[in-house]
């Protein structure tokens, strides 16, 4: 046989190495079998355990989770630097040309006339001094005036006053208007004092030789005798 050759379906087998004995090769198998075992034991147990599930449980969610997204800082824009404006200075106002001041033409003028002086007014006389006035009169004897009636009912209740009228008299000598300037106290003795005195005659006002209409007091005395 030639070295270096095979036949085929046949190993090749070292004629030097020592030659492994069926015990020990079967013990071998043994003890891989039972490492097999006991490996595929330990996985068992570890996949049974609840708290060991938990912890796997977490590292996978920690695992999973993402941190926070941490916030941009937007930083604010540099403040630019605010130019100085320029001050523009005002151009100089134009030279004024000053001219010289003409002379001023002569003016002429005419003053008109005075108008004539008016006419001398007359000297106005003063109105002549009223005449005086002398009041109406209701004592004159010829005048013949009846006293006012004492009314009965006053008298039984003794009403006694003094009754000081206004009257009116027309140019005439009338009694236009008769009015109670004050009151006796008794409504009685007034009406019948104001009826009394308004059928009067009167001797009338007078400014100089005129009658006038003017007004004149007229006090009445209601008196019980005793």
């Amino acid at each position: 046989m030639s070295i270096g050759t095979e036949s085929p379906g046949l190993l090749w087998q070292d004629p030097f190495a020592p030659r492994e004995s069926a015990a020990r090769r079967a013990l071998r198998f043994a003890l891989i079998a039972a490492l097999h075992v006991a490996l595929v034991a330990g996985v068992v147990s570890l996949a049974s355990d609840p708290q060991l599930q938990q912890s796997a449980r977490e590292l996978v969610v920690r695992l999973i989770e993402l941190p926070p997204p941490v916030p941009e800082v937007v930083k604010p824009p540099k403040p630019q630097p605010v130019k100085p404006e320029t001050v523009r200075k005002p151009a100089p106002p134009p030279p004024v040309m000053t001219a010289a001041a003409e002379a001023p033409a002569a003016a002429s003028f005419a003053v008109a006339p005075q108008p004539p002086a008016p006419p001398a007014l007359p000297p106005v006389q003063a109105p002549p001094a009223a005449a005086p006035v002398t009041a109406a009169r209701f004592d004159a004897d010829y005048l013949h005036n009846p006293k006012p009636v004492y009314p009965v009912f006053s008298r039984r209740m003794n009403e006694e006053g003094k009754v000081q009228l206004r009257v009116r008299v027309s140019a005439e000598g009338a009694a236009l208007e008769v009015e109670i300037r004050q009151s006796s106290g008794f409504p009685r003795l007034d009406a019948a004092a104001r009826e009394a005195v308004s059928k009067w005659r009167f001797v009338p006002a007078k400014r100089g030789d005129e009658a006038v209409e003017s007004w004149v007091g007229v006090p009445i005395v209601f008196k019980l005798d005793t």
